[in-house]
């Protein structure tokens, strides 16, 4: 009698085991990406430099999905598709990064978990190839939140990182755009120039999460650190309410919270669409600040709100549904196949 007991049990545990893993199986998980925001219109874009970055998009965008649909935590896979970008010349951020005043790559990342508000952010680092996997480092395996210039490469060395030479992340690109850059800046004249890497995910464990890697602004001086690194600022995720990624103009961001505030107005009931049009399209427009976010709700609602003339960005919603955008008026290049993303 006992040994029925017994057998029963196990089959029950048995049968609530597998009941589970295909509950979770079945979990929808979500994803989006960008790649920065600004004055990106198709007179200043050549097809082939379109069609790399759309290229690149895509791929980053499918990385963090395909690491989501195999289990992969909202932190993993957030990494995973911003370390596409940061290996690309094409954005700014690692390989891609641009250059200050005295001609140096400093990058700052940062990363956020909505299950329990845990984050790592790192800045001003120099010699880190994937600045978002320190921040990942930072956040897994320190007592900190935030590690800065040569602690954070410190810190970075303990952890077994490479430490890439400066020549690394040299592109030719990227330095004659300074050079422009300081050209204009003897005339007086201002250039728009900024630009970072971000993603929002939500895993099979119905966790958010969030991260951003940059660059910073071409041109910058005096260890100008902007908001990317910032959480709340440029990063921001809970499970509460939605994970925020931005890119712009990162004083104003600063300033006004910005992904933290999306996140606050979507838990005190605005639906995520709206919170985020309200803070892009209204209170950082009558500040005088440009920029976007992506952002990514409990519920797996995707928003990509910008108030440039464009924003890289990519997504794969619930549905399986793969979007890649440039311009303002790409909304409708989405296209689901078979209900799965095409490898």
């Amino acid at each position: 009698m006992h040994g029925n007991k017994a057998n029963l049990k196990y089959v029950l545990i048995a049968a609530g085991l597998l009941l589970m893993s295909h509950a979770s199986a079945d979990t929808p998980v979500a994803i989006a990406i960008h790649g920065g925001a600004g004055t990106i219109t198709r007179a200043n874009l050549t097809a082939d430099k379109e069609t790399a970055i759309r290229a690149a998009l895509e791929t980053a965008v499918k990385a963090g999905y395909e690491a989501l649909k195999n289990g992969a935590d909202g932190a993993d896979a957030v990494t995973a598709a911003i370390n596409i970008m940061e290996d690309s010349p094409l954005f700014n951020a690692g390989k891609g990064a641009v250059f200050d005043a005295a001609g140096k790559n400093e990058m700052d990342a940062s990363i956020m978990e909505g299950a329990d508000l845990n984050a790592g952010a790192v800045a001003a680092v120099t010699h880190i190839k994937n600045p978002i996997n320190l921040a990942l480092e930072v956040m897994r395996h320190s007592k900190h939140v935030m590690l800065i210039g040569a602690g954070a490469e410190a810190f970075a060395r303990e952890r077994g990182f490479e430490m890439m030479d400066p020549s690394y992340f040299y592109t030719d690109f990227r330095w004659q755009q300074l050079q422009r850059i300081k050209a204009k800046e003897k005339s007086g004249d201002k250039a728009k120039l900024f630009s970072t890497v971000g993603a929002v995910v939500l895993d099979r464990q119905g966790n958010l999460a969030a991260g951003t890697s940059t660059g910073g602004i071409a041109n910058k001086r005096w260890g100008r650190v902007g908001d990317s690194p910032i959480i709340g600022a440029g990063t921001y995720a809970n499970n509460r309410s939605c994970a925020v990624s931005a890119t712009g103009h990162g004083e104003f961001f600063i300033r006004y919270v910005v992904a933290y505030d999306i996140c606050n107005r979507v838990e005190s009931g605005t639906p995520l669409a709206a919170a985020a049009e309200t803070v892009i399209n209204h209170v950082l427009v009558k500040a005088g600040a440009e920029g976007g976010v992506i952002a990514i709700d409990h519920a797996g609602h995707i928003t990509t709100t910008f108030n440039t003339e464009g924003m890289y960005r990519a997504s794969i919603d619930v549905s399986g549904k793969l979007t890649v955008n440039i311009y303002r008026d790409d909304e409708d290049t989405g296209k689901v196949l078979g209900g799965k993303v095409e490898h």
